[in-house]
């Protein structure tokens, strides 16, 4: 193995490592808190959890092995399993990533009739079209053999090895990524920029209310009122860095892996083999990006993490007590007799 594919081994372990426990610790969350369960967007975070997870531990484990061995990890059987895997689990994620972002849109921009827009009726029948929006192209891939090893990306995944099919697979290609990750940048871009849009006016609104008291308020101490400007600062950044990372770690891990796909279908353009297996790679980062983006850094999910911890620790410190005290008694009823 040279240095690079050393490098990009290592990555896909810490990717693999990382993701498996980040998606764990949403699920954990999800179980334990019956305030998470009870949101409509829990269902779309599960939905994406699950997606993550078994994007771990079925299509990485055999991109690793494809990169340490230069060569198809199994047999042809697990191949087509994994490629049929990794086509649906990484549409699956779009959709969902799109199906969040039009769940913050309602409830930004119709606060007042969220409550019966996104029921958890609705919400399960856009995961209902999500997963067969999803399951459609692997299956038309599978069933034109159309799925195995590729080795520009060192995965099991979409792949033409029959010249004679070029021209459909080519035009299959483009249908798929512009049904799949297109429409869900599309949709991500025009959801939350109406988002952006609504608080941006709430923060103007609030400026407003803000300077005016400050005003009025002759006698307040400079110190209070550096730090009502500061936080006037904070809130206006606020929302555009928020929807900045739910766009552009959407665009970082997908746009690059995409691009490829299509570069590659031109006999023109070569690709060298590292740039396949980094934007690969990039894709999978995906998975470890959104247990941060969407669960683990929001109040609620920190708060049902530490808990979660809390418990764990406090038991371990009851039992280590209990058995503290155990000896301590044995000890006692020792020297007594």
């Amino acid at each position: 193995m040279s240095i690079w594919e050393l490098i990009l081994a290592f990555v896909v372990v810490v990717l693999m490592l990382v993701a498996l426990l980040a998606n764990v610790l949403v699920l954990l969350c999800f179980l334990y808190s019956a305030d998470i369960r009870k949101q409509v967007p829990g269902l779309f975070i599960l939905n994406l959890t699950f997606c993550n997870l078994l994007m771990t531990v079925s299509s990485m484990p055999l991109t690793l092995a494809g990169i340490i061995y230069k060569s198809q990890p199994g047999g042809d059987q697990i191949c087509h399993v994994v490629g049929f895997l990794e086509t649906f689990l990484t549409t699956n994620s779009m959709l969902s990533m799109a199906a969040l972002s039009i769940d913050r849109w309602i409830a930004v921009v119709f606060p007042l009739s969220y409550h019966s827009k996104m029921r958890y009726r609705d919400a399960a029948l856009i995961l209902s079209y999500t997963w067969l929006h999803s399951v459609s192209f692997p299956i038309v891939a599978a069933s034109l053999s159309w799925v195995g090893f590729h080795h520009l990306y060192a995965s099991c995944t979409l792949y033409n090895k029959r010249p004679e099919d070029r021209t459909q697979f080519v035009i299959f290609t483009g249908v798929f990524h512009t049904l799949s990750f297109l429409l869900s940048l599309i949709i991500l871009c025009f959801t939350y920029l109406k988002v952006l849009k609504v608080a941006r006016f709430h923060c103007k609104r609030i400026d407003v209310i803000t300077m005016q008291t400050l005003v009025l308020l002759v006698d307040i101490h400079p110190s209070v009122r550096e730090r009502c400007l500061e936080e006037q600062k904070r809130r206006r950044q606020r929302a555009t860095k928020k929807i900045s990372t739910f766009i552009g770690t959407f665009i970082l891990c997908f746009a690059p892996y995409v691009i490829t796909r299509l570069v590659e279908l031109s006999s023109v353009v070569h690709i060298n083999s590292h740039w396949g297996i980094i934007s690969k790679c990039l894709a999978y980062s995906k998975a470890v990006s959104d247990p941060f983006v969407y669960s683990l850094l929001r109040h609620q999910y920190k708060k049902t993490w530490k808990d979660i911890i809390n418990k764990i620790l406090k038991r371990s410190s009851i039992n280590s007590s209990a058995l503290t005290s155990e000896s301590h008694n044995r000890n006692i009823s020792q020297l007594n007799e």
